[in-house]
């Protein structure tokens, strides 16, 4: 009697246990908490494998956390009049359709669907969520499916809300808010529907989804998908609120690795970079080589943020090493770029990755600036034929590059000795520039440097346009300057190819007029006159 009375007990505690479980493990699975559901749903499988309810929830944890292997391997264990079930028959369509089998898919939703006649409301939730859940499933089907569903079991707002799903999917903004606001007549309290609003808004970058997604919080401070975009909105915006949301978002989930990662990432972004640098170590000794090569990336910057440019050099290096290139941004170039030209290791190198960055950044504004910087680097080294080829790259193109810009890459070109170049960039200045003595100058110093013998007189019309606009205002010391050497080296073109020693002689006075202790220049109009008076040709 006593061993009878302990059976009656224990069957009447598994009655009241189980379908309190199955209700936590729903509770879960809203609140995205898949591991912790999956979990929960082994161990009611261990007490009874003909639970077919837990069967299918493990079967949606699973899809969720993508595991479409192990729930095929799981599946392997159940009864076969579990797996004969019609909701069990539609799940594991969607578990085929997840895996590009089409037909086999199809032919167990319409296995399920006329096993139940399509009045079953769970088998149609099922079968659409799947459609909507494949991308290239059509969701019109879905919202077919749920126009079903909504006939048996009207008071259900995930029929709604996934209605509103489907709508989502074929772009259809208008009718899915419509949906999600008819999940919230039928239940208000139901966070999903309020979170599914606001991503709408998200999607149109409108900030009115703060509102839902506060709104989803109000009626469940615990829905995690809803934290986490309150987190991410204040990512950029406010640190310190960030980190608050984030917390709590890591406190309403399922431990996870990348739950770790945003938070030693949110330790840089508020500037605290000490404690991010001994973070990402942990998670470095903690993961070992399964941690995330982003991690070395962040540490990286965090210790360059410090201003300990040998050990972010250390960590980006690492970070390079364990990283594919299809996977590098343009900050990871740009950031080991300023690690090369903060350490002065090597300017090629820094350079190199400024120019990868500037290659793959779609802004061309930012690809101008990038320009910029190595040409500067180039420039401190006094490598002026890297910097002029920068500085033209800066220059062309660029509709915000000024005179400046174009005379110094000139000038780099000058400096570099590759004269015709200098020469092809200050006649593009004198066409843009052409009241400005500077582009005629260097221009004649160019040719200076091209005809050396003076044989062709290539400086001569650059030096006579000098002395028109500088002949204006002979009161400016840079004038007079340019004027004196102007005069010198017409004077002594004409007095060494033309001959005309007259024309010379001018020139020679017009130096003295401006510099009248100018001793050269008395010596040579001494000279010169003598050739005159003797008549010397």
């Amino acid at each position: 009697m006593k061993s009878i009375f302990i059976i009656i007990i224990c069957l009447i505690f598994s009655t009241a246990v189980f379908p309190q479980s199955i209700q936590e493990v729903k509770a879960l699975i809203y609140h995205q908490r898949y591991n912790s559901a999956e979990k929960m749903l082994h161990t009611i499988l261990q007490a009874g494998a003909d639970n077919e309810e837990a069967w299918y929830l493990l079967i949606k944890t699973n899809l969720e956390q993508d595991k479409v292997t192990q729930i095929k391997d799981s599946l392997q264990k159940a009864p076969q009049t579990v797996l004969n079930a019609p909701l069990i028959k539609a799940a594991y369509g969607h578990i085929l359709l997840r895996e590009n089998d089409a037909a086999s898919a199809q032919q167990n939703f319409e296995a399920a669907l006329k096993q139940t006649k399509y009045k079953d409301a769970a088998v149609l939730i099922e079968i659409a969520q799947a459609y909507i859940d494949i991308k290239e499933a059509d969701a019109n089907y879905s919202i077919e499916l749920l126009t079903k569903a909504i006939k048996r079991d009207k008071k259900n707002p995930e029929i709604y809300a996934l209605m509103g799903d489907a709508y989502s999917k074929l772009s259809n903004g208008s009718d899915a808010y419509s949906a999600y606001q008819k999940a919230l007549q039928v239940d208000p309290s139901y966070a999903r529907a309020f979170y599914r609003l606001g991503k709408i808004f998200t999607s149109q970058k409108n900030p009115v989804y703060m509102q839902y997604f506060n709104d989803a919080l109000t009626t469940d401070s615990l829905y995690a998908p809803a934290l986490y975009e309150v987190y991410y909105h204040y990512y950029y915006r406010d640190a310190a609120l960030a980190m608050t949301y984030l917390k709590k978002y890591i406190a309403a989930s399922d431990y996870s690795i990348e739950n770790d990662y945003m938070l030693t990432d949110m330790l840089l972004v508020q500037k605290d970079y000490k404690a991010a640098v001994h973070s990402g170590q942990e998670l470095i000794k903690k993961e070992g080589k399964n941690v995330s090569p982003r991690i070395y990336k962040l540490v990286a910057n965090s210790y360059k943020n410090l201003n300990d440019n040998e050990n972010a050099f250390e960590y980006m290096q690492k970070y390079f090493s364990k990283n594919t290139d299809t996977t590098f941004l343009v900050s990871d170039y740009e950031t080991m770029g300023d690690i090369y030209a903060e350490t002065g290791k090597n300017t090629d190198s820094a350079a190199y990755y400024y120019a990868m960055a500037a290659k793959l950044n779609e802004k061309e504004a930012e690809r101008f600036r990038l320009y910029k910087t190595i040409a500067t680097l180039y420039g401190k080294e006094k490598n002026y034929e890297q910097q002029a080829l920068w500085l033209k790259k800066y220059y062309d193109g660029n509709v915000k590059a000024t005179n400046v810009d174009l005379f110094n890459c000139g000038l780099a070109y000058y400096y570099a000795t590759e004269y015709n170049n200098a020469d092809s960039v200050f006649g593009i200045y004198t066409k843009k520039y052409p009241d400005q003595k500077y582009g005629y100058y260097w221009r004649a110093k160019a040719n200076v440097a091209i005809d050396t013998a003076m044989e062709k007189g290539l400086a001569i019309p650059h030096y006579l346009k000098v002395i028109e606009i500088a002949e204006k205002d002979t009161a400016d010391d840079q004038n007079r300057k340019r004027l004196i050497e102007s005069y010198g080296y017409l004077a002594s073109y004409k007095a060494n190819h033309e001959k005309d020693y007259n024309g010379s002689l001018l020139y020679f006075e017009k130096i003295l007029d401006l510099q009248p202790e100018n001793e050269d220049a008395k010596k040579y109009i001494a000279i010169l006159k003598k050739y005159v008076n003797d008549g010397i040709n």
